[in-house]
């Protein structure tokens, strides 16, 4: 796929909106959200070995873009690559019942009730709306969020192509719009000139990830 400058000026602008990349501090666990993109897990892994948390969990059966991706669920996936890169076995803890991030959060809460803050590793363009979930169903946690520190121009991977990326980025935006009102996430203000970005791709088809039509996909419903 060769985008045009309008359609790769439109994408930009929403993979910059969607990040936040917090800064981060020692955290009572660092959670990984499982997806394709394996260099999360190897984020999680460095920020283990910096010493800021002790504890790792990785969350993730399988979601919209990894049914058939992997032989085993995300969250063991990740873990696996996770120990090769020097996480210690002992520090981890695996969910793998989520298939979408409101589940992630919900089932790794469940697993330390007692946690006051924890660092939520996900892809770059999916950080955003990881945090206005986290505010929303895991409110007395600090949830600081970060991501691999990967390149727009790197991003798009073997499972997850440039196509797909710009997808997936107006889908998170749909549902940063659209969620609040149904009490998945709080409300994050989005500003004219990403609005203007998300309508661009719209308009140019990149629709494959918006809600509903992701499932519909995943089932042969299309």
């Amino acid at each position: 796929m060769i985008a045009s400058v309008e359609i790769l000026k439109a994408a930009r602008t929403l993979w910059n909106f969607h990040h936040v990349y917090d800064e981060l501090v020692p955290a009572d666990a660092i959670v990984g959200l499982g997806s394709y993109d394996l260099r999360v897990a190897e984020r999680c892994a460095g920020l283990y070995k910096a010493g800021l948390s002790s504890r790792v969990i990785f969350t993730g059966a399988s979601g919209n873009w990894t049914k058939g991706l992997f032989d085993d669920s995300e969250a063991t996936t990740f873990s696996r690559l996770a120990i090769k890169c020097g996480v210690s076995v002992e520090a981890i803890t695996l969910e793998e019942a989520a298939t979408n991030i409101g589940e992630n959060l919900a089932n790794v809460s469940c697993l330390i009730p007692e946690a006051e803050s924890i660092i939520l590793v996900t892809k770059p363009h999916t950080q955003l709306r990881c945090k206005a979930t986290a505010q929303k169903q895991w409110p007395r946690v600090r949830a600081m969020t970060t991501a691999p520190l990967t390149t727009f121009e790197d991003q798009p991977t073997a499972a997850q192509n440039e196509r797909g990326l710009f997808c997936e980025m107006v889908g998170d935006l749909e549902r940063i719009l659209t969620y609040p009102a149904r009490g998945f996430q709080v409300r994050v203000h989005v500003p004219d000139r990403v609005l203007s970005a998300f309508h661009t791709l719209r308009a140019a088809g990149f629709t494959d990830h918006l809600p509903g039509l992701a499932w519909k996909c995943r089932h042969n419903l299309l």
